[in-house]
This record gives structure tokens, sequence and C-alpha cells, in this order.
């Protein structure tokens, strides 16, 4: 029997959450190089022997799915460039219990794998997407690569991996063009969500000073949007708001347009956080932000059993922090960037 993710009897912390929410990065490795992420030359990628195979993350996964986890998320990197994953959720999908598979993407192989991917089991995609500008997105990602984007959404859409939501991280340049995006949303069908950019860039930049806050966000769409308060759906990170209308309100198909907001920074949601993360070298971090990690990979290939391994996981879930702290003075982002940990 699967514990109820309410069950003490789950992956229950000091603070009385428990975590069912599972996110695995597949690879450290990315086909962007996004400003506020990494250098242009890339990073120090994780040598392949240090990598998860797709064995050792089966085995994992129904650890996890064992002591209540239910849903599971694919992160990278970019998830999609890792060879065979539509076989690996494939395998993902006939785990029992059956968990909710969904992947974060940049989407420039999704035009191609979209198909594949739903057919093999999965349920949802997440498309990181920060303008509809060519020129900008190319400045931004250092890739001319905004149609392969476009493309990769209308093929999610087509393969019914709905519904499709749109992830921005906003700056200054481009705070303007939060209108433009969420219309361009709600006209297409996806559901638009806004992102605080979070300390987490390889070149240790980030300043609350310079970051565009929720606030800001809520600004500038009411200048063109009328929005509702519609509230956090269960554990989920957004807060979502009715749009109630706004230009084109008629070409809208959504009969419930919603856009969402992620303040991870200025409205930390911290106490009802029900994630953990598992690195693409296999590494349990209870926290986006923790500097602590619990080593699975080594517990693992050492030839630890299922028990053993769960035992590991519920004591470094016992000792999940209560906040990123991000607030707090002395507050010291991770040492690793938000591409090698998984989003």
């Amino acid at each position: 029997m699967v514990p109820d993710r309410d069950s003490p009897t789950g992956l229950v912390d000091a603070y009385g959450r428990t975590a069912a929410d599972l996110r695995i990065s597949l690879t450290d490795k990315c086909s962007l190089r996004c400003t506020y992420c990494m250098p242009a030359a890339g990073l120090d990628w994780l040598p392949k022997n240090q990598v998860l195979t797709d064995a050792e993350i089966l085995r994992l996964a129904s650890v996890f799915l064992s002591l209540g986890v239910t849903t599971i998320r694919l992160t990278g990197g970019e998830p999609l460039v890792r060879p065979g994953v539509a076989g690996l959720i494939g395998e993902l999908a006939g785990l029992r219990p059956r968990p909710e598979l969904s992947l974060t993407t940049n989407a420039l192989a999704l035009a191609d794998l979209a198909g594949p991917l739903a057919a093999s089991g999965l349920d949802r995609v997440n498309v990181s997407l920060d303008t509809l500008d060519r020129a900008r997105f190319a400045a931004l990602t250092r890739r001319d690569r905004l149609p392969d984007v476009l493309a990769g959404l209308a093929a999610a859409q087509d393969a019914g991996l709905a519904p499709v939501k749109v992830n921005a991280v906003l700056t200054p340049e481009n705070l303007a063009e939060a209108p433009e995006l969420l219309g361009w949303a709600l006209r297409s069908g996806y559901r638009m969500r806004f992102i605080e950019h979070m300390p987490l860039d390889a070149d240790h930049t980030w300043s609350r000073e310079s970051m565009v806050t929720a606030a800001d966000v809520l600004a500038v769409l009411s200048q063109t949007f009328t929005l509702g308060p519609s509230g956090r759906d269960g554990h989920a990170p957004a807060e979502d708001f009715q749009v109630l209308d706004g230009p084109g309100r008629a070409e809208w198909p959504d009969p419930d347009p919603r856009v969402g907001v992620i303040a991870s920074v200025t409205r930390p949601f911290c106490r009802d956080c029900d994630r953990l993360r598992l690195t693409a070298d296999g590494q349990l971090r209870t926290c986006l932000f923790a500097h602590a990690e619990t080593d699975l990979r080594g517990a693992l290939r050492g030839g630890a059993g299922d028990g053993e391994l769960a035992a590991i996981i519920r004591t470094a879930v016992a000792a999940k922090p209560a906040g990123h702290g991000i607030s707090v003075a002395g507050f010291r982002q991770p040492d690793r960037p938000m591409s090698a940990i998984g989003g």
C-alpha cells in the first residue's frame, strides 16, 4: 500500500511537511547558454561515470515511490539532450505505483520528441521561454533558436501534453514584455507562469536589488489585463491569478484562463514545500538552496538494498531545513548552479 502524501508513514520532515514530489535531473548539460544561468562556454560537465544510469534512476525512483512520492518531474540541465529519454520515461511509467510524470525543457528538441514522449507515458511538459522577440532570445540564450521552441510548444500541445505550461524568468530588460507573453499564451492555450530570478546562477552575480519581483510582474500585467485572485493549487509553487479580461478575450480557448507567479524570493512558500531533488550524479537535495547533499549514488553502487536506501532517504528528509533563508542575513547561495541541481 502506498502511503498517503499527508500520512505520517510517508516522508515527513521535522516541520510536518510530507515530501511527495521528486525532481530527477537527467543531465547537467544544456543546449542553451542563458545569461542568467551559465557562462557562454558552458560549465565543467559531469564525467559520464558519475551520472546515474537508467537502471539506477529506476531503482531509486522505485524506492521513492514506495515511500509515498507520487509525482516525478524530469529536469536538467536540459533533459532532452540525454539519449534514450523516451525509453526511460516508458520505464518510469511502468513502475507501480505509477507516478505522474512531467518534464521541464527548453523545447529545442521537442518538435521531434513530443509524440514519442507522450506515447511513452509522459503526462505534461513545462517549457522555459523568456521572450518572443527573436533577437532578444538569441542575446539571452546565446542561440538563435526561437522558432524551434515555438515549434516544440505546438508539438507538445498536439501530442496531448496539456496543459502546456510556459515558464518565463523576467529581468529589467524584458519586464515590459510580460503582457505580450501572457496574451500570446492565452491565445495559444498555454498556461503562462512568471518566475522570480533566484540566486542559482553559475557566476554568482544575482542581487535582490536588481531582480524583477512578483509585485513588479503583477503591476505590469494589471495595466493590460484584469486579474482576480485564485490562490495556490495544493502544494504547487505557483500562486495563480484568474485572468478575467484583456485584449482578445474572445480568442482565448481556455475556459478558465489563469496566470501563475512563482515568487520564491519575495513570497516564499517553504512551509508548504513537498519537493525533493535528485541530481544527475545521484545526490539527494531536500531544498533547492541546500548546501548539504546526501549521496544516494554511492550507497546504491556500494550495494545498499532498498531498505537501506529508504532509511538513508528518510534520515535526509527528516533534516530538511525550515526554509531557504534567502532573506536571512548571511545567506550564501549554493555552490552548484541551477543546471547542476535540477529545477
